[in-house]
């Protein structure tokens, strides 16, 4: 089937669920829903940061929001689907955006480790995606947040990596199998927004402190955009229906260096920066 011609996407009125919306990027795309007019169900684990987050966005106008504290790993997600539907009778737009990080080479960290950052960063997408998709209306968006370790996979991020190149072609996928019925899909590579995923990150049991710890001085000095300015970039990008999203001018140049170098793209890399990039 040919794509349908999809109008702007309508926020004013509309329920957005939003995960990883404790701090960070999904807090800012909460508050950005919440002055554009919609109702809120958000999601994240930290029921402190949670209730800032949706104490924020009633301020900032919206005019209903619900906060589920629940750890997308071990969640009953057709029953979090449920319960945003109970809350609000509808879901218009599903933000993917919670992701965990794991700091270490593959021989540095464990199977449950690799495991922990899977479930939340891939299985819980893609199941929560099936248990909402099919209550979503015609005209509803869904988004993605990948990485710019989505485009790029560097050393000591081989668990991270691994699950945002998985969401990247989920996203990816799904909006050609969507296009014919007039839903939109988005997928986010960020590089470079100022959050507390590498300080939050899990770290690999035999990697050595002062290793982690020059990793992660170099990652929190590329931490550089606001992520109230990524979030205005996501909402742009969902009211104009764009299928992928490229958030800082440090993920527009890796974008382009891995399709002139794809072998050898991360040696460009660390010969330019001498150091690794941001995650988010």
């Amino acid at each position: 089937m040919s794509p349908v011609s999809v109008a702007p996407f309508r926020f004013a009125g509309g329920v957005a669920l939003v995960t990883g919306a404790a701090s960070g990027i999904g807090a800012s795309l909460a508050h950005e829903m919440a002055s554009r007019g919609m109702r809120l169900a958000l999601v994240d684990r930290d029921g402190a940061g949670l209730a800032r987050t949706a104490a924020a966005a009633r301020l900032g106008g919206s005019a209903r929001v619900s906060e589920h504290v629940v750890d997308l790993a071990a969640t009953d997600l057709p029953g979090l689907a449920a319960a945003v539907l109970a809350a609000h009778g509808r879901i218009d737009l599903l933000v993917n955006n919670a992701g965990v990080a794991l700091a270490g080479r593959l021989d540095q960290v464990s199977v449950s480790d690799v495991d922990r950052v899977l479930d939340v960063n891939l299985r819980a997408v893609v199941h929560l995606t099936m248990a909402c998709l099919p209550t979503m209306p015609t005209g509803s968006h869904l988004v993605f947040v990948s990485s710019v370790f989505g485009l790029a996979a560097p050393p000591g991020q081989v668990a991270y990596a691994t699950s945002k190149f998985a969401v990247r072609g989920f996203a990816e996928s799904l909006r050609h199998e969507l296009s014919a019925v007039g839903t939109g899909v988005t997928v986010v590579h960020p590089g470079g927004v100022r959050t507390a995923i590498a300080r939050s990150a899990r770290i690999g049991s035999t990697l050595a402190p002062h290793e982690h710890a020059a990793g992660l001085a170099a990652l929190e000095a590329m931490l550089r955009l606001p992520p109230h300015r990524a979030a205005r970039q996501i909402a742009d990008a969902v009211g104009r229906r764009r299928g992928r999203l490229l958030v800082t001018p440090e993920a527009r140049a890796l974008d382009l260096l891995v399709r002139v170098a794809p072998e050898r793209y991360w040696w460009v890399v660390e010969r330019l920066a001498g150091r690794r990039l941001g995650l988010r």
